[in-house]
């Protein structure tokens, strides 16, 4: 069936203009069950699951899906990934464990024809397979959820701006404004307090985030500070693939997780990481 955008407003969805009965026709019928993986370009295969319980169509989910995801994946030239397999409900959610044939298990909470919230959710999912989520100590796994609040908003803004031009169908070219308006939700959420650096704000809310790292209004702090750095330069989005990839067994300090990280990164994302660390007032590996 074809989607009615919607926006976000004092937590309501309300519609914010309706498709034509011509646009109706143009995207076509949507499918009970069963939807074919569809890959991207370079091989990313994004497979909804469950489509009775999606309450959309398998082809309009698959596009707002792989839209959210391509404005990060286009910056992973050189990667490739299995399969993500995707259910609508019992998340926000990345499994550990994985299908039998290697595919990664997403749960996201929506349904509907609320695309917004798909592409917040599954772009956050998605950011943490790129950065090699894994299960160990817990004091440092508010960093990562911070970067994937922060690829949350990046892919928002990207989309808007693509939708603009390329939309998945020309009929929903108008949705890009409501793409647009969700992430500037996010964005005034998650201001720092005036008056203070994010090197500043971190100093006091480290031994927070450290017993608790999903705190969603301190990750998105985290993530609207660093948001620039990505912008600017958004071909170091590929170092987050280097990210957990050292020894994740022992509790190490902020400091000494990313100089590990800095360690695994070849040397054009270096200096970026070391950006990053200087945002948040890391000076050294002590």
């Amino acid at each position: 069936m074809a989607a009615f955008p919607c926006v976000m407003r004092d937590g309501r969805w309300v519609a914010a203009c309706f498709l034509s009965w011509l646009g109706v026709l143009l995207m076509g019928a949507g499918v009970a069950s069963g939807a074919e993986p569809k890959a991207d370009p370079h091989g990313l295969i994004i497979h909804p699951l469950k489509l009775e319980e999606w309450h959309a169509s398998a082809p309009d989910i698959e596009k707002v899906l792989a839209s959210a995801a391509e404005e990060l994946w286009k910056n992973f030239p050189e990667r490739t990934l299995p399969a993500i397999d995707v259910e609508p409900q019992g998340g926000p959610v990345t499994n550990f464990r994985r299908a039998e044939d290697g595919a990664y298990h997403v749960q996201l909470n929506t349904g509907g024809t609320f695309w917004s919230q798909y592409a917040y959710q599954f772009a956050h999912e998605f950011c943490h397979i790129l950065c090699n989520y894994r299960q160990g100590p817990r004091n440092n796994k508010w960093f990562e959820e911070s970067l994937c609040e922060l690829a949350s908003i990046y892919a928002l803004r990207g989309m808007a701006r693509t939708w603009q031009t390329h939309p998945p169908y020309p009929n929903w070219k108008d949705y890009s404004k409501s793409l647009n308006s969700y992430a500037d939700d996010l964005l005034k959420q998650g201001q720092l307090p005036a008056g203070l650096t994010l090197a500043q704000w971190f100093a006091q809310q480290r031994e927070e985030l450290a017993k608790d790292p999903v705190q969603r209004e301190k990750n998105r702090v985290v993530a609207v500070a660093l948001l620039d750095l990505f912008e600017t330069a958004p071909e170091h989005w590929e170092a987050v693939g280097y990210l957990n990839q050292g020894d994740t067994g022992w509790a190490r300090s902020f400091a000494v997780y990313l100089a590990d990280w800095e360690a695994q990164c070849p040397q054009r994302h270096k200096a970026f990481v070391r950006q990053i660390a200087q945002r948040l007032g890391i000076k050294n590996s002590t």
